[in-house]
């Protein structure tokens, strides 16, 4: 006989229910139903805060989102001299401690997006901060906000496929040399700053302005 669960508690309960689902069987294998089995309450319990599967989804991808900015706000001051080394270590950190909630925010899929407004806020904060980093860098000159927005890009991306790299099978199959793996993130860190010394990208926004 399925279970009643106190209203105020049956929204946590589903939420955690769902992220259990998705870490034993992928966002593929989530459904309202196995929700509810789950939880042992009536198959129609869960639908009475989530209209359906993307609803529930939206807020976990939601939490996610909104945890990640939590924890870029406050360690990215690991380096006040270095607010960008700040960030983009918190980045990596975030990725190889949450693996499961990276992989939910960047490798899945989103609800429309339209009917989750508060999953694109918090989803879009990360490129914000260093958009707004890099803009402070450069101060008010001609093209300061596209220069700004396509070093994020770069930034990001790095950042990202590193991360992502670190995850995937296949990185325990690399034969590297001795090192090579415990310094691929500070090395990606020297080179990003490396390259926005060199001047190159007002260069190329030079030529494509």
């Amino acid at each position: 006989m399925a279970k009643s669960i106190n209203d105020l508690q049956l929204k946590e309960a589903c939420v955690q229910a769902a992220r259990e689902v998705i870490a034993e069987k992928g966002v593929e294998g989530l459904s309202m139903r196995d929700v509810a089995r789950r939880l042992d309450i009536s198959h129609q319990a869960p639908y009475r805060h989530f209209p359906s599967r993307d609803h529930l989804l939206a807020e976990i991808m939601r939490r996610c989102f909104e945890d990640f900015a939590d924890f870029l706000d406050q360690n990215a001051n690991a380096h006040p001299e270095d607010a960008l080394r700040g960030m983009g270590e918190a980045y990596m950190t975030y990725a190889a401690r949450k693996p499961l909630e990276y992989r939910l925010m960047f490798g899945t899929p989103w609800p429309e997006p339209a009917a989750h407004p508060e999953l694109v806020k918090h989803a879009v904060h990360a490129f914000d901060v260093l958009r707004q980093n890099l803009l402070m860098k450069h101060g008010d000159k001609k093209d300061a906000k596209k220069q700004a927005e396509l070093e994020a890009m770069f930034i990001w991306s790095a950042l990202h496929g590193l991360a992502t790299i670190a995850q995937s099978n296949v990185m325990q199959h690399l034969v590297l040399s001795k090192g090579v793996q415990a310094h691929s993130k500070d090395f990606m860190m020297f080179m990003i700053q490396s390259a926005l010394e060199s001047g190159k990208s007002e260069e190329f926004i030079s030529h494509v302005a």
